[in-house]
């Protein structure tokens, strides 16, 4: 059995305590990336076993993660962890509650370091951070997000985790000639062809090895 464990904030959440129903399980992993993951992995890989599980929630920062690890992430024992978090941690200063991007880092090693002691064999997985054009989003806010996705490239490398640039990944879609809201809704979250995007990305990165 392997446990798939995914982590981070509304992207990853993408409504999954209201999914559910008609062949599909209620309160589980949602309709965005972490759903269409399990779809297609439960598809391909039919005779091989596997537990899914999703831990997003809606709002949350670095620290938000930090301080419910042990029940959402070491205490399930996962095999493979997969991290998308980091735009809450800019966008929550609007209410003067967000972390400052050296903070932010110092926490994340930490997370990922505490992991790694306790499940030294885990395969990690960092999704960057990413933000789209949008007019309610100044660029400051763009700015600052990148920074934050150029530290957990870093410590992809730094941990040997399996890096997901998707970022990257959505500029070259829109440099293609699409509309960034063809991905991104608001800048911050994805749509479905965004989610697609993420689980192709995903898959292709972390299946094939």
């Amino acid at each position: 059995m392997t446990t798939i464990l995914f982590q981070g904030d509304s992207i990853t959440d993408c409504g999954r305590e209201n999914s559910g129903g008609a062949g599909y399980e209620q309160n589980q992993m949602g309709p965005g990336y972490p759903g269409l993951l399990k779809s297609r992995i439960t598809c391909d890989y039919p005779t091989q076993e596997f537990n899914f599980i999703n831990r997003g929630i809606s709002g949350n920062r670095i620290v938000d993660l930090y301080a419910r690890w042990r029940i959402d992430c070491l205490n399930l024992k996962p095999d493979i962890l997969s991290i998308l978090i980091g735009v809450n941690d800019s966008g929550h200063e609007c209410r003067q509650n967000g972390v400052d991007v050296v903070r932010a880092e110092r926490f994340y090693r930490e997370l990922l370091q505490w992991t790694r002691d306790v499940l030294p064999n885990i395969r990690l997985v960092i999704i960057e951070p990413f933000t789209l054009e949008d007019p309610k989003t100044p660029l400051a806010y763009h700015d600052e997000v990148r920074e934050r996705a150029a530290f957990t490239r870093r410590l992809a490398e730094e941990f040997g985790a399996t890096f997901i640039p998707l970022q990257s990944l959505l500029d070259k879609a829109v440099a293609a000639g699409t509309s960034p809201s063809h991905w991104s809704h608001d800048g911050i979250h994805l749509t479905p062809a965004g989610h697609q995007l993420l689980a192709d990305a995903w898959y292709k990165a972390v299946m094939s090895l």
